[in-house]
């Protein structure tokens, strides 16, 4: 598996293991804007960096946001303290301002850098992964502003997506290829607005464009959709050569691990609910050891390909001993 460490404990990463709940990340931030953390790749690779040495996680990720392909394309990008802001809504009158990929492309370039110092930075036994968003939340961004809410204006016009995917698809592609000449083992792809639709839109409209990111890049990419149900992913999509997949809280992992409830390539990761860790101390052990009774019915076969996290990413605020603690008692658990 592209993401084992060769011992009896899964692996263990978090989705926004680096990040506002870290005090080295609020130590960095005290000097430093959101924006200059991203795109500095030393600095980058100093956020990536605090988690593994603070709490000893399996993986590092690449320290960046699933925004930016949209500011290279030219729709402008500013982080506020009421979230990110695009410079313009994305519309049938506002899409011929998107720049061609080919010009987008050398303004991610900053990612690569940053990939480069944070594999030299990272232990040699560790993994780091790389990731970009799926095409379907870029486009809900682009349109919405965010990716709440019921979707509407992103859902009635199909023919503005196609245009996008026209442009985005692409410059996915490019930015997923030099994440990877920058040494990511992987590529996860983040695709939080997905579950917002229904099956049959998922099918129809997103899953033939992960389709092909998959077969761009056969057992290197990882797929995470937040919200989404056993009935999104047919046959075909779980034949597809992915590296792995992520399930958030929702699903019952062990199910997936042993193949009663659907049956997936490569690893499977998470998915304890990242509420709980803002449980209290004695609490928070109770419930998660409760939570791993599940892993540890299934054989060291089933469970080989087990990449242990949260259903979500990491929230602010989250106490920072009780992630350290899920890391040391997934290892006391699966070392007895």
């Amino acid at each position: 598996m592209i993401l084992k460490t060769g011992t009896k404990a899964p692996p263990v990463w978090m989705m926004r293991q680096a990040g506002r709940y870290h005090s080295h990340y609020q130590n960095l931030r005290a000097k430093h804007s959101f924006m200059d953390l991203c795109k500095i790749p030393d600095l980058a690779s100093e956020v990536a960096l605090g988690p593994v040495q603070d709490f000893d996680f399996d993986v590092s990720i690449l320290f960046s946001d699933i925004l930016f392909p949209l500011e290279a394309l030219g729709m402008g990008l500013e982080y506020t303290d009421h979230g990110p802001r695009l410079g313009f809504q994305l519309d049938q009158a506002t899409i011929g301002k998107l720049v061609p990929w080919t010009d987008a492309l050398p303004k991610l370039a900053f990612q690569k850098e940053a990939m480069i110092l944070t594999r030299e930075k990272i232990p040699a036994q560790k993994k780091v992964i790389g990731f970009i968003g799926g095409l379907w939340t870029l486009f809900v961004y682009a349109v919405e502003g965010s990716h709440a809410g019921s979707l509407i204006k992103s859902k009635q016009d199909m023919a503005l997506f196609q245009k996008f995917a026209q442009t985005m698809l692409p410059l996915l592609k490019e930015n997923i290829r030099i994440q990877f000449e920058g040494g990511a083992d992987a590529v996860m792809i983040f695709d939080t607005a997905a579950g917002e639709v229904s099956p049959a839109f998922y099918q129809q409209w997103i899953a033939p464009l992960m389709a092909e990111l998959a077969k761009a890049y056969p057992g290197k990419l990882g797929y995470y959709s937040k919200g989404t149900q056993r009935a999104f992913f047919t046959p075909e999509f779980l034949a597809l050569p992915w590296a792995g997949m992520g399930f958030d809280h929702r699903w019952n992992l062990p199910s997936i691990l042993n193949k009663t409830e659907l049956s997936t390539p490569g690893f499977v990761q998470g998915n304890f609910d990242q509420a709980l860790l803002f449980l209290s101390a004695d609490e928070f052990e109770k419930t998660y050891r409760t939570y791993l009774e599940g892993f540890k019915k299934l054989t060291p076969e089933q469970r080989s390909n087990w990449v242990c996290g949260l259903g979500h990413g990491v929230l602010p605020k989250t106490p920072e001993a009780n992630v350290r603690r899920f890391v040391q008692i997934t290892r006391e658990v699966f070392h007895e």
